[in-house]
C-alpha cells in the first residue's frame, strides 16, 4: 500500500488501518528504547512528586483551564 491508496481511502478506513497497526505493535516483542529526554522529563517528574513538589489537577480543571 502506498501513500496515494491511503489518500484514497475514507477517514473511517484510514482509521480502522492505524487501529491495525497499533495492534500489531502492542504484541510485538521488539523493544523500542525511549529516547533519553523522555527519560529525563520521567526523572524530573519523579522527582518532584517525591519532594513534595509535584502539582496535580483534575481532569475537570485541566478541560476548564483550556477552553480558555
Amino acid at each position: 500500500m502506498n501513500i496515494v491508496e491511503i489518500k484514497q481511502m475514507n477517514t473511517v478506513e484510514r482509521l480502522k488501518i492505524m487501529e491495525a497497526i497499533w495492534d500489531s505493535l502492542l504484541y510485538d516483542e521488539a523493544e523500542i528504547e525511549s529516547p533519553e529526554w523522555h527519560r529525563s522529563i520521567l526523572s524530573d517528574r519523579k522527582r518532584k512528586i517525591e519532594e513534595g513538589k509535584a502539582e496535580f489537577v483534575s481532569i475537570k480543571e485541566l478541560k476548564a483551564n483550556n477552553r480558555s
